[in-house]
């Protein structure tokens, strides 16, 4: 009988620490450690201070300034990025809740974000463009999408990683921009 070399059930042995940490993950996903549940240490926090060009010539700058006095929805977003594709449908179903629905382009290329916007609309009351990616940096940006919900005082309540679903919009978000406007 010949001799079973080491390498050979090193294959296996990686599937099997793979497979385990898979349902390892599956556990805590069931638990509820979602990434879209990612808690930002930003929350209860002021926006940060920010000055963003805008992404279309004669439009204002998005400052952080403008931020207060209003109920602001800022979402990033970026043409490169699939699950925003999946998420552009249903910003117009948060501007009909009353907030001021701000976009910043997130390491984007401008001529193509314009491009993704006149193909697909643009719902954005202002949007600025973080081409470096800084102004992300500052909010705990993870990945595009992500959404930052600011009350009239310019503090974040709440952040949504990943696409917004119809669901997430009226079971998340307008329950708290009511409370917001009261």
């Amino acid at each position: 009988m010949s001799k079973l070399r080491p390498l050979t059930f090193l294959p296996v042995a990686i599937f099997l620490v793979l497979a385990g940490f898979f349902a390892y993950r599956l556990e805590l996903i069931g638990q509820g450690n979602a990434p879209n549940l990612i808690p930002s240490v930003m929350i209860d926090r002021p926006a940060p201070v920010f000055s963003l060009l805008p992404l279309f010539d004669g439009k204002p700058r998005l400052d952080s300034a403008n931020l207060k006095g209003r109920i602001t929805l800022v979402n990033v977003f970026a043409s490169w990025c699939v699950a925003c594709r999946a998420e552009h449908e249903y910003l117009a179903d948060i501007k009909k809740l009353g907030v001021t629905l701000v976009g910043i382009d997130y390491k984007d290329k401008p001529d193509d974000a314009r491009a993704w916007l006149a193909k697909r609309g643009d719902p954005y009351d202002v949007i600025g463009m973080d081409r470096d990616g800084r102004v992300g940096i500052d909010f705990g940006v993870y990945g595009v999408p992500e959404s930052y919900l600011i009350d009239k005082q310019g503090v974040i309540r709440f952040k949504q990683t990943g696409p917004w679903t119809p669901e997430d919009i009226q079971t998340i978000l307008s329950p708290m921009v009511k409370e917001l406007k009261q």
